[in-house]
């Protein structure tokens, strides 16, 4: 890396990690006042809220991280562009493109960066911090009966096998009086009642069960066995799986058209178990989907958008600059909640739903980076 690359770098990172701060701390203090009582009854001492806050820190990122770039490329482009030094840059031979290429970078690994944190930390992460809010005031059993799924409707179209759950625990997976139905290949018609069911080593495990099994075609009365324990290895459906489909069960499509609220493998998990849906639900889940892979790069398409307002020189008011890339990105933030609203009621393509807003936006800030002067 060239010191030039180096010095741009350390003119972006600097303002960025005052962004991120600033607004953190801003988040942080409004909830605090927000929810004060609410911690007071909780019983939270100062050790415990930095333990909250930094549980929750993943569901503040992936919201702010975007804007933060902005407001940071922005005042260091109109920096260097107010000194004159990416006159002299230029005038040394390197284009712009060559100059912004370390900012390049940075959005592409913020976006990466927010892709994973939407992925694999995100909903643990909330779960640590609704843990430590009820640690310290005896209520771990209001948190557990919050982690009680009632009356769980369970299907799994692929193996042809339906389940009915009295009461799932979200966090373990146990059930208490599951009762399960299939059909083997033969026609048996066979169903499974059970005081309670768990999930261990990969197989589930039941206790206290009654297992009928009649074939309709015979007309014959159907068999009982009653027994202690039963291991059914046949029955592939797994806990994370049973966890997306409660989540997107629970999912209406106006909520769903609004906002991007299922990750890649929650929808990858019901979908393995779903291969028919209907239209309304294929198309609410598979713009979801594209949604989700594409909402991330929202920090490269901000640079995009940054760079032709943020570097012409010459500039009187460099506000001007900066509130018209403010505009745009405004006005990206709004076509993507359109896009969403018109993928998930059919209206568009779930893959131009999903991406097209990105695509859109990169293209015009490629094209006014390219006139630029």
């Amino acid at each position: 890396m060239r010191l030039l690359d180096r010095y741009l770098l350390r003119e972006l990172l600097l303002p960025l990690g005052y962004c991120l701060s600033g607004f953190f701390i801003f988040w942080a203090s409004a909830d605090l006042i927000t929810n004060l009582d609410s911690y007071q009854e909780d019983k939270l001492s100062l050790l415990d809220l930095v333990q909250f806050y930094f549980f929750r820190a993943p569901e503040f990122l992936v919201v702010v991280i975007p804007m933060a770039l902005l407001l940071a490329l922005l005042y260091a482009l109109t920096n260097h562009a107010r000194h004159q030094e990416l006159t002299a840059m230029r005038s040394a031979g390197w284009s712009l493109w060559r100059i912004c290429l370390p900012y390049l970078a940075v959005g592409t690994l913020l976006s990466l960066s927010v892709y994973l944190i939407s992925e694999l930390w995100l909903e643990e992460s909330a779960l640590n911090a609704e843990r430590i809010r009820v640690r310290n005031t005896g209520n771990e059993e209001e948190a557990g009966a919050r982690a009680w799924e009632s009356n769980l409707v369970f299907r799994n179209d692929r193996d042809g096998r339906v389940w009915r759950v009295r009461e799932f625990n979200l966090h373990t997976g146990e059930m208490k009086e599951p009762w399960v139905e299939w059909t083997l290949s033969d026609g048996t018609r066979c169903q499974l009642l059970a005081q309670s069911g768990i999930r261990t080593n990969r197989i589930w495990r039941f206790h206290d069960v009654r297992l009928f099994m009649a074939d309709p075609a015979r007309g014959t009365t159907p068999q009982q066995r009653v027994l202690d324990h039963l291991a059914m290895p046949e029955f592939t459906e797994t806990i994370p799986q049973i966890r997306s489909q409660v989540k997107i069960n629970s999912l209406s499509h106006i909520k769903a058209a609004r906002q991007v609220r299922l990750t890649v493998d929650e929808i990858r998990r019901y979908q393995e178990l779903h291969p028919e849906l209907r239209q309304r639900d294929r198309a609410m889940l598979e713009t979801q989907l594209h949604a989700r892979l594409a909402s991330p790069w929202t920090c490269l398409v901000v640079v995009l958008i940054a760079i032709p307002f943020g570097a012409p020189s010459g500039r009187r008011n460099v506000f001007v600059g900066v509130s018209c890339s403010i505009l745009v990105c405004f006005l990206y933030y709004l076509c993507q909640r359109l896009a969403l609203a018109a993928g998930t009621g059919g209206y568009l393509d779930p893959l131009l739903a999903g991406w097209l807003p990105n695509g859109l936006f990169a293209v015009a800030g490629i094209i006014l980076t390219g006139r630029v002067r």
